[in-house]
């Protein structure tokens, strides 16, 4: 008997959760194209109405459950019920048939305790020291759930996935990991079902994970992005400074749209402090990351070859709608 985790994004606005529940399945061959489609009450997730609630779950990826006994994690799309894709459903948006675009994904959260309200590592009646000594720390007095780390890359590795490192971010109780994929929709289901882990991990250790991107507020403290690494063939091989900054001028026009996808509240993270620009400006720049977009130094020294980072998306944005977007915008580039 195989236990099938189907995972799906429910309707909720701004940002969107997941769901999941767990199907049982005889003699399962551990290929994607057995997962049968399955169905959920769209009601009780903000997805349809109550007297016609079906909506069906079509699976899109799959990789071993590392920890459950014959396991396996499904992502899906969600479906209406005429079998076209529902309005909540971001991957459907991304037109990237051939994976020419290949997107690396940094993602940043909070762990954070339920009982004070705060991130592991900020004292119940106040705060710790002002950032800096936190960033890629080591050691009981700046590095705050390395346990739930540690066990969230370890999983992630056993299921396959495609995370290329972790670090301690800049807060206290901050951390960041970064998968890349060749192919936009591949990026994004890893990410979702990276962050999925997490959640889960961090139910056996009582810690709560914070996707939001200034759950601090206005204070002092860095906010959380899901910087957006990207390049397509024309990047990877353009050899022209004039290619690289045409491209990053067809963000320039876009703005609006972008923003509108890159997560929910993120004025009160660009606010041109704590390495963001300010969401009202947009601008790139070798190696600046207070810029908009950052021209990575490495593309500069491979003769003007490689990939950009957007740096606006924040941490609980869609992967599939930033990708979307990104590859909109990038095929808009007068060359």
């Amino acid at each position: 008997m195989a236990k099938l985790e189907y995972i799906w994004l429910d309707g909720y606005k701004p940002t969107q959760s997941l769901r999941s529940k767990t199907k049982i399945e005889k003699d399962f061959s551990g290929k994607l194209e057995d997962c049968p489609n399955w169905s959920f009450d769209g009601s009780s997730t903000e997805q349809a109405p109550g007297g016609s609630s079906d909506c069906i779950l079509k699976p899109v990826f799959i990789c071993p459950d590392p920890q459950r006994k014959d396991g396996f994690l499904v992502m899906c799309e969600v479906l209406d019920s005429t079998g076209a894709a529902h309005e909540s459903n971001g991957r459907a948006l991304i037109m990237d048939d051939d994976n020419d675009f290949w997107f690396g994904f940094e993602q940043e959260y909070f762990l954070w305790d339920p009982k004070t309200n705060k991130p592991l590592g900020f004292p119940e009646g106040g705060y710790p020291g002002p950032q800096g000594p936190y960033y890629c720390s080591v050691g009981a007095n700046n590095a705050f759930g390395r346990d739930i780390v540690e066990e969230h890359l370890d999983v992630c590795l056993e299921a396959g996935l495609n995370v290329e490192g972790i670090n301690a971010e800049v807060a206290a109780g901050q951390w960041e990991f970064q998968i890349f994929s060749k192919g936009a929709k591949d990026a994004g289901d890893q990410i979702w079902v990276a962050r999925y882990l997490l959640e889960r991990i961090g139910e056996s250790y009582g810690v709560a994970i914070n996707w939001h991107c200034k759950p601090l507020g206005q204070l002092d403290w860095n906010g959380s992005g899901m910087h957006a690494n990207f390049s397509n063939t024309t990047l990877r091989t353009a050899a022209s400074e004039a290619t690289f900054k045409a491209i990053c001028e067809s963000f320039r026009p876009a703005v609006a749209e972008c923003i509108a996808v890159y997560g929910a509240d993120n004025d009160q993270r660009l606010t041109g402090k704590h390495e963001t620009a300010a969401i009202t400006d947009y601008s790139y720049g070798v190696s600046d990351r207070g810029a908009s977009i950052r021209i990575p130094l490495y593309s500069v020294q491979k003769g003007w070859s490689g990939y950009l980072e957007d740096r606006r998306p924040n941490s609980a944005a869609d992967p599939y709608k930033v990708a979307a977007v990104i590859i909109k915008t990038v095929k808009s580039a007068k060359l």
